[in-house]
């Protein structure tokens, strides 16, 4: 079965909040200013979240407007 996943380079944000303005379902600005991943977890330096297909367009779309393109919207075989 194949599942997505959002996977996002957290530490090359650049703070423009993009994904939040668009999306704040699932991106906020953190504290310390950098994009946030809502529920997401730390793989490595990235953070992951699995997500269903109804949520995949939004999640593109928040991945086509970063402007450093960190986000990615992946499928994952199991």
């Amino acid at each position: 079965m194949t599942k997505l996943k959002v996977i996002h380079e957290r530490p090359d944000c650049i703070s423009c909040g993009a994904c939040a303005a668009i999306l704040p379902e699932f991106w906020e600005m953190d504290e310390d200013g950098l994009s946030t991943l809502k529920g997401a977890t730390k793989v490595g330096e990235n953070f992951e979240l699995e997500i269903s297909s109804d949520d995949k367009a939004e999640n593109e779309e928040a991945a086509e407007v970063c402007p450093v393109q960190i986000i990615h919207v992946r499928e994952v075989s199991d």
